[in-house]
C-alpha cells in the first residue's frame, strides 16, 4: 500500500490515492492497522482519494482511526488539497472538494505551506446536528458527566460538534471528559468535544477530544464550530485565532455563520506498507 503522509498542526493523515488500489476502499480492519501508532504506520485518519463527484472538482472520502467514516474534517482538507498541489492536480486558484458532510472551496497559499478553505455554513439546530429532543437550537444547556456538571452548546458543519465552555482547560480535562460526551445518548452520531476557553474578544483556546480518533493536538473542524459558538454567544468577533496545543488557525466567520477557515501543512513523508502488517 502506498502512502503519503502530512500533519496540520501536529493532526495527522495518511493520503491514499484511489488509483493505486484500483479504487478498492480499505477494510475497517486495514484501517484500524494502518493508523495503529505501534502496528502501523500511525495517524489521525486517513484520506481516500481524489475521487470524481458531479458539480465538484474533487470528492474525498474521511475514515477515523477505529475505522468509522467522517462527514468532514478541517485539517483533513487543508492536507488533502495540499496533496492535490504537490500531485500536480491543482493550481493557486479556488477549486472545490465533495465530502460526505457537504462541499467546500478551497485555495493554495505560500506554495502549499498553507491553505484556506470555504467550510460552509455552522448551524445550532439540534435536527442538523443531531441532538435528541425537541427541535432547538443547543445553546447553554448543561451535561453531568462523572459527577461534574458542564455548560455545552452544540454545533454542525457537516460533522457533530458539542463545545464546553470552561474557566480552564487541560489535556486531562479532555481525555477524562470527552470520550464520555462522545458517547452520550443525547448524541445520536456521537460527537467530536471541544473544551473551550475564551482569552479576548479575538482568540479562543481548546482542548479537543476527536470523535473516533481521541485526544488530538489540533482539529479544524471543531475550530470552526468553536469559534462560532464563541461568535454566536457574544463573546467573540468575527475574526478569531483558535489557540491548541498543535498551533494556531484562523477562522473568518460571516454573518450567515459561514466559516472561512486558514491554517498551514506540513508535508512528511511518502511510503509503502507491506502486506505483512496486516497478519
Amino acid at each position: 500500500m502506498k502512502f503519503t503522509k502530512y500533519h496540520a498542526l501536529g493532526n495527522d493523515y495518511l493520503v491514499l490515492d484511489p488509483a493505486d488500489y484500483n479504487g478498492a476502499i480499505p477494510t475497517e480492519a486495514q484501517i484500524k492497522r494502518i493508523c495503529h501508532r505501534n502496528y502501523g504506520v500511525g495517524s489521525d485518519g486517513i484520506l481516500f482519494g481524489p475521487g470524481k463527484a458531479p458539480g465538484c472538482d474533487f470528492s474525498l472520502r474521511i475514515f477515523n482511526p477505529d475505522g468509522t467514516e467522517a462527514e468532514k474534517s478541517g485539517n483533513g482538507l487543508r492536507i488533502f488539497s495540499r496533496y492535490l498541489w504537490d500531485a500536480g492536480m491543482v493550481s493557486d486558484k479556488p477549486f472545490t472538494i465533495l465530502t460526505a458532510g457537504g462541499p467546500v472551496i478551497t485555495r493554495i497559499h505560500e506554495n502549499g505551506q498553507s491553505v484556506t478553505v470555504e467550510m460552509g455554513k455552522v448551524s445550532f439546530d439540534s435536527t442538523k446536528i443531531p441532538v435528541s429532543g425537541p427541535s432547538r437550537e443547543v445553546l447553554n444547556e448543561t451535561i453531568t458527566v462523572s459527577g461534574k456538571t458542564l455548560n455545552y452548546c452544540s454545533a454542525t458543519i457537516g460533522n457533530p460538534h458539542t463545545v464546553v465552555i470552561c474557566n480552564d482547560i487541560s489535556e486531562e480535562m479532555a481525555r477524562q471528559f470527552g470520550p464520555l460526551i462522545e458517547r452520550d445518548r443525547r448524541f445520536p452520531n456521537r460527537t467530536n468535544v471541544q473544551f473551550m476557553k475564551v482569552l479576548d474578544r479575538e482568540s479562543i483556546q481548546l482542548e479537543i477530544w476527536e470523535r473516533g480518533a481521541g485526544y488530538t493536538l489540533a482539529s479544524g473542524s471543531s475550530s470552526c464550530a468553536a469559534a462560532a459558538v464563541a461568535y454566536r454567544l457574544g463573546l467573540c468577533d468575527s475574526h478569531i485565532k483558535v489557540k491548541m496545543p498543535g498551533g494556531v488557525i484562523d477562522i473568518t466567520i460571516g454573518k450567515d455563520f459561514s466559516i472561512l477557515m486558514k491554517g498551514p501543512v506540513i508535508r512528511i513523508c511518502e511510503g509503502t506498507l507491506f502486506e505483512e502488517a496486516f497478519n
